[in-house]
């Protein structure tokens, strides 16, 4: 396990980390080693797409039960990490594309008990009771990281759905960014990052921990 935090100026460079007593905004991700978090033609039928299974089978390539979802057995390298994320978040930012996807999560949201928005153009007519409920709002992402920023009260906001991060990335809303690097190559499906602006984002390494099947990467997100 390498861990390296390079100290940033206050003059010249800052993490967006640093906003106050706000929790960041952050992104945790399963992805392949060509960029994909799915794989091709999802839908509600078939979430993950075609080999998008792939992504997650080291969350049962272990006897290490997460806390949270009893079923998962990971490494216990994996199980604890996954723990450590899940027990940090205080709200879920969506999109809508993911929302309809996942078919809502079945009204139990991505996590058991905590805040869900999504982000929407229109509310749909029918929408599962979550408990919480889901709250969709219509008015941007940056009004929807407010909002789930007040309703994590200081602990972190999740971010779901490549278009979500991507324009939180642009916006300079995304804080740090953790990478489930899993070896192997889907060729098609949804891209994290295959759509943003040709600008320079810069990136530091937070740690990097390999474990069976997997290898996990986070950066924290540099803001100029």
């Amino acid at each position: 396990m390498a861990r390296t935090k390079p100290s940033i100026g206050p003059h010249s460079r800052r993490s967006s980390a640093t906003k106050g007593l706000r929790g960041k905004v952050v992104i945790d991700v399963s992805m392949s080693l060509d960029g994909f978090i799915s794989g091709p033609d999802d839908s509600p039928k078939q979430p993950l797409g075609i080999g998008g299974d792939r992504l997650f089978d080291w969350f049962s390539d272990g006897d290490t039960p997460s806390r949270w979802y009893p079923s998962f057995k990971m490494s216990a390298v994996s199980a604890e990490l996954f723990d450590e994320f899940a027990d940090r978040v205080g709200a879920v930012v969506a999109g809508r594309r993911t929302y309809e996807v996942s078919d809502a999560w079945g009204g139990d949201g991505p996590q058991p008990g905590i805040p869900l928005f999504v982000v929407t153009h229109q509310v749909p007519e029918r929408m599962p009771k979550g408990d919480p409920p889901y709250t969709f709002v219509t008015d941007g992402v940056e009004h929807a990281i407010e909002r789930a920023r007040a309703a994590a009260r200081g602990k972190e906001v999740s971010l779901m759905g490549s278009k979500i991060v991507q324009q939180c990335l642009a916006a300079g809303l995304l804080d740090e960014i953790t990478i489930h690097l899993v070896p192997v190559l889907l060729g098609r499906g949804v891209p994290l990052f295959g759509n943003l602006d040709p600008k320079k984002y810069d990136l530091s390494v937070v740690r990097v921990i390999d474990a069976p099947g997997v290898t996990h990467i986070t950066y924290r997100v540099v803001q100029s």
